[in-house]
């Protein structure tokens, strides 16, 4: 079985701002999602389209590879071809859990806010 090469790091577009790299590591309409659902548990790709059903493949296959580049989401092959890959959260990946959990509660109030 030939090895992948490893994910080519992703270039941050203004390296001396914090702000920047971190928005360019998380934002997108599904990065929080996706990580919202590996830090409760592992999942193959079939698995997080169930959870994310409006998500098409190309846009999920895109999005784990650019937390896969960021470090965020580990890729485990389980055999050979087809077997199903895992995805998980990297320690740093867990990292951001609290920043999931605050974002999620603040689009609860949001929700609630203009829900009358």
């Amino acid at each position: 079985m030939r090895k992948k090469p490893a994910a080519r790091r992703r270039r941050n577009p203004m390296s001396d701002c914090p702000l920047t790299a971190a928005l360019a590591a998380i934002s997108g309409k599904w990065k929080l999602i996706i990580i919202y659902w590996l830090a409760e548990s592992p999942r193959h790709f079939a698995g997080l389209r169930e959870r994310m059903s409006s998500i098409s493949q190309k846009v999920l296959t895109e999005q784990l590879r650019e937390l896969i580049a960021d470090d965020i989401v580990h890729r485990e092959q389980t055999g050979a071809v087809p077997e199903p890959v895992i995805y998980s959260l990297t320690d740093y990946g867990r990292s951001l859990m609290p920043i999931v959990e605050h974002v999620r509660r603040w689009g609860r109030g949001h929700i609630e806010r203009f829900s009358e």
